[in-house]
């Protein structure tokens, strides 16, 4: 029976001892596996960690280009209505002057029909006619 044990005793410890070495190859395997992925998820951790550190500078930047493209656009905005303020207080400047113009040409106009009417009734002849012709050329350059 010692003949029979001492096989068997041999061939079980063999068996536990592969037995316990593929159990520590596994469990090295394991750890290996669990540094690896926990590299990998320190890894993407910082990938994440910079893609949302770039997208908060990308939202920032496109903040201030906002703001300062809104800045651009108003100060534009407001020389624009200043220039079409200007051109119509300048039409409305030209206009007055044109009317005030119309009005002074009228004025003369109905102070000569006059004056000619008034000198025809009183001067006659030939010697009021010149009088009156003299009189309406010079009374432009006494106006002015």
């Amino acid at each position: 029976m010692a003949l029979l044990a001492r096989p068997t005793w041999l061939f079980v410890t063999r068996s536990i001892d592969n037995r316990i070495q593929e159990i520590k190859n596994k469990i090295e395997e394991a750890a290996g596996l669990r540094e690896e992925a926990q590299d990998m998820l320190a890894a993407n951790k910082r990938k994440i960690f910079d893609a949302e550190k770039e997208a908060g500078e990308i939202i920032a930047q496109a903040r201030e280009e906002a703001q300062v493209l809104k800045a651009r656009l108003t100060k534009e905005l407001e020389e624009v209505l200043k220039r079409r303020q200007q051109i119509a207080t300048d039409r409305i400047s030209q206009a007055e002057a044109d009317a005030v113009e119309a009005v002074r040409l009228l004025t003369l106009d109905i102070a000569l029909n006059a004056t000619e009417q008034i000198l025809s009734e009183t001067i006659k002849g030939e010697k009021g006619k010149k009088l009156i012709n003299k009189s309406i050329k010079e009374l432009p350059n006494k106006l002015n």
